[in-house]
């Protein structure tokens, strides 16, 4: 399946170049306002197919992306050092309403997966401008967080990330909340877990967990001025998921008509995803405070969304 890439920057490339060592898909395609950018990382990520797959690498212009699969949009203007995600959305709607027009017009039929931040509010605006249903309109929302909460979670407890099952659900962002009431090990809730092994999860230290995930992208943009390689990953993951139809559940947002009372939000939430998109949506086991917690997430997404002023 050939899949496309809008923005050839650090997102784009690396999610072409986890897809292309990993083997997803069988031609990438990169298309970028920056042509001579697209065709230099086409030319870098192609050369490292040889230690991976084979999968073809190549820049082109939208017309290139005719008979796509997945297109995933990763154009937009950067995360500055302590610039929230939220501070992004006014020069980044902007930029889809091009985009969104250029690739429905070569691939009608492809799904559309969402990279560019803020992650959610710009999954709203691709829906609302391309006009396709919300299930084939995917943000990568919080499988990055999700993994890096599993990743912390593992670290904490000592045993590999894969064992973990627990969710980040809600905006990719601040307000984005920890499930900790049904995260398990294995089939072990993650508190009876830790209490066997001696490793306690009181209070005190799951909110220092949740912070340091939250808080995680702000680290990494301080150190290095962006996030690309985790979100690049993910990314792929998603995509893997859609072409072998794998029906694998991923913490990912899409327009929804409820959550937790508000309407019409694209929030992250535990969904099947497969060859058509987003198959169906779970809501896990949820305690009063995670209730309450979504809730006010899926509001301050629906603020913005409600906010804008999009082309009719």
């Amino acid at each position: 399946m050939k899949i496309g890439i809008v923005g050839a920057g650090m997102v784009g490339s690396s999610a072409a170049y986890a897809m292309t060592l990993l083997g997803v898909g069988t031609q990438i395609v990169l298309v970028d306002r920056n042509e001579a950018l697209a065709r230099a990382q086409a030319g870098d990520i192609a050369h490292a197919a040889p230690f991976g797959a084979p999968v073809q690498v190549k820049a082109g212009g939208y017309d290139a992306l005719e008979g796509a699969g997945v297109v995933i949009l990763a154009a937009g203007v950067g995360q500055k050092p302590g610039e929230s995600r939220i501070a992004l959305l006014e020069r980044n709607a902007a930029v889809f309403q091009t985009i969104i027009a250029e690739v429905t017009a070569h691939a009608p039929d492809a799904i559309l997966l969402i990279a560019t931040n803020p992650v959610d509010v710009m999954t709203y605006v691709a829906q609302k401008l391309s006009k396709m249903p919300a299930s084939r309109v995917i943000g990568s929302g919080t499988i990055l967080d999700t993994a890096r909460f599993r990743a912390e979670l593992g670290s904490h407890l000592g045993i590999a990330p894969q064992s973990v099952h627990a969710y980040i659900l809600g905006e990719h962002g601040d307000s984005e909340i920890a499930v900790w009431s049904s995260a398990t090990v294995g089939s072990t809730p993650v508190a009876e877990f830790a209490r066997q092994i001696g490793r306690p999860l009181d209070a005190a230290a799951r909110t220092a967990l949740a912070i340091r995930v939250r808080d995680a992208a702000y680290e990494i943009i301080e150190g290095k001025g962006a996030t690309y390689h985790g979100i690049g990953a993910g990314v792929a993951r998603i995509v893997q998921a859609i072409i072998d139809d794998e029906r694998v559940i991923l913490s990912v947002s899409t327009v929804t008509p409820v959550v937790e009372g508000v309407q019409n939000v694209p929030v992250s939430l535990p969904r099947i995803v497969g060859r058509e998109g987003v198959i169906a949506d779970l809501m896990p086991h949820l305690d009063a405070d995670e209730h309450a917690g979504l809730e006010a997430s899926a509001k301050v997404i629906a603020s913005l969304t409600e906010a804008l002023k999009l082309p009719d």
